[in-house]
């Protein structure tokens, strides 16, 4: 019975030890850059002078404040109440720990009566059935996943540098350009940036650019990366942002040989765990 035991124990351990690297290895085969490798270029952007002509003294270092990459007056407009409602679409973000080919990428946001604490759920599905067809079969998120990240704004403070949790980390979430509809007077863009760093380094940049529409021109996907230009030495440049598709034509959820043999590793059950742990 002991020897049974120990047989069960141990076949499950193993189970769950091959889950976790089979999902890292597939989970991490998808977050290379669009020219080289995120984590090294955040990495070498604190040891390598920005823009090139700097000097030791006007390199970027470290995570910048909330004033210095932010639009001008995007503080003083801000309202939660119409930023953290309803649905954001991203169309370019800059994250090395995310696949680098994905789609549908959507944030839902539910803001509590305080109007200071909210619920951002961030959906994604990867990689792209389109770009990567093959890896998309195989992908144990080819059918979507969704993260909760828990948002929150100090009393009395109007700036949009938020503090948010999720993924195993309380980081600063900047608003730092906002674009308002003329008619409705809503928000119909938005570009997010979060900073780390441990030690006056800087370990990871993300930078999102959003819109309430699935999709969006060219020109205005033009012009945010024109009033990104106070971010572009943490990442928000071309060559160092992905794309994310949108519409694509409906797919009925897939369940091959490949998601098949995740379920049996327990890699479903993996994720729901991080999403609770979240």
């Amino acid at each position: 019975a002991t020897a049974a035991v120990l047989a069960t124990a141990y076949g499950r351990a193993l189970s769950a030890g091959l889950a976790s690297f089979a999902f890292a290895a597939a989970v991490t085969a998808g977050v290379a850059g669009t020219t080289a490798d995120l984590g090294s270029y955040n990495l070498a952007l604190d040891d390598a002078p920005y823009p090139p002509e700097a000097t030791a003294s006007t390199a970027v270092r470290g995570c910048p404040t909330y004033e210095a990459v932010a639009t001008p007056g995007v503080a003083a407009k801000f309202d939660a109440r119409k930023y953290a409602q309803g649905t954001w679409y991203e169309h370019a973000y800059h994250d090395w720990t995310q696949f680098s080919q994905v789609y549908d990428t959507a944030l839902d946001i539910a803001l509590a009566d305080d109007d200071q604490t909210w619920v951002d759920v961030f959906k994604v599905k990867g990689p792209s059935p389109r770009a990567a067809p093959r890896s998309w079969r195989g992908s144990p998120v080819a059918n979507g996943a969704a993260y909760p990240l828990y948002g929150t704004l100090s009393a009395g403070v109007k700036t949009p540098a938020l503090d948010e949790s999720g993924f195993g980390n309380v980081f600063p979430n900047f608003v730092v350009d906002l674009t308002t509809n003329p008619t409705t007077g809503d928000y119909d863009e938005a570009i997010q940036f979060q900073c780390l760093e441990a030690g006056g380094v800087r370990v990871f940049e993300g930078i999102n650019f959003l819109s309430r529409e699935p999709t969006i021109a060219p020109d205005r996907l033009d012009a945010m990366f024109d009033r990104a230009k106070k971010i572009a030495p943490y990442g928000a440049t071309r060559d160092q942002m992905h794309f994310v598709e949108h519409n694509v034509p409906p797919l009925a959820p897939i369940d091959n040989w490949w998601q098949q043999a995740w379920r049996t590793l327990g890699v479903d059950a993996l994720l729901e765990l991080l999403a609770k742990d979240l």
